[in-house]
């Protein structure tokens, strides 16, 4: 064991008794606090999807998750969205690069899907934005939305594309948008449940000349049954 290893297990052991610091997603005591907020086990079972879980549309050509939006994952994605652990996008994107190399692979660069500047405002960061920042491709902030919307949360799959529509419009930065144009683009966003926002957002990012439109979410949501 090297010593830099010694000095975290060290702090580890303090910090494990000092905090009582407990996992983000199951809940258990952290053994080693230093590493994030989530233990070893959550991220050991996570589940990959099969990229059947997606359907190819007219404009996103693939796009992939890195499972299912339950169980362990699930908390992960509600304690880096809701409670502010904006940490563990490096793990989930380190995690979107090995589960959806299929779809990142040659892609040119990453565009997040954009909150509305009052949601912004109020969570005080774009989740996405950290993903995107996570898969090791350019990013691009390409896409503005220029209206708030309803929840999608309670809606059916028809309500949701309703909801969305013109909810998106292209970068008013003029290098911005040239930067897609010809390109590979990804589209990065934390959930995606009937695909409506990032087929929204693709079509903004087609107009602006994109030669293909791919997109990777941290999860895959199923709508529930009503």
């Amino acid at each position: 064991m090297g010593k830099a290893q010694a000095v975290r297990d060290g702090l580890d052991a303090v910090l494990a008794v000092a905090l009582g610091a407990s996992c983000a997603a199951c809940g258990e005591l952290l053994e080693h606090p230093t590493q994030g907020p989530v233990c070893d086990r959550c991220w050991r079972v996570i589940r990959a999807l099969p990229p059947s879980a997606f359907q190819v549309t007219s404009v996103v050509d693939r796009a992939q998750a890195i499972g299912a939006h339950d169980a362990e994952l699930r908390s992960i994605v509600h304690a880096l969205k809701y409670d502010g652990r904006r940490s563990l996008a490096h793990p989930l994107g380190a995690l979107m690069r090995e589960r959806c190399r299929w779809v990142l692979e040659d892609a040119d660069v990453a565009v997040p899907v954009p909150l509305h500047f009052s949601r912004r405002r109020q969570r005080g960061f774009n989740q996405a934005l950290d993903l995107a920042r996570a898969i090791d491709l350019p990013v691009v902030r390409a896409i503005r939305r220029v209206r708030a919307t309803a929840s999608q949360t309670d809606l059916t799959a028809d309500e949701r594309h309703r909801n969305i529509r013109g909810a998106f419009a292209a970068s008013r930065c003029p290098w911005r948008t040239s930067a897609v144009k010809g390109r590979i683009v990804i589209l990065v966003d934390d959930v995606s449940t009937t695909g409506a926002t990032l087929e929204e957002c693709a079509r903004v990012v087609r107009a602006m000349g994109a030669s293909e439109v791919r997109a990777v979410t941290a999860a895959r949501a199923a709508m529930s049954r009503r």
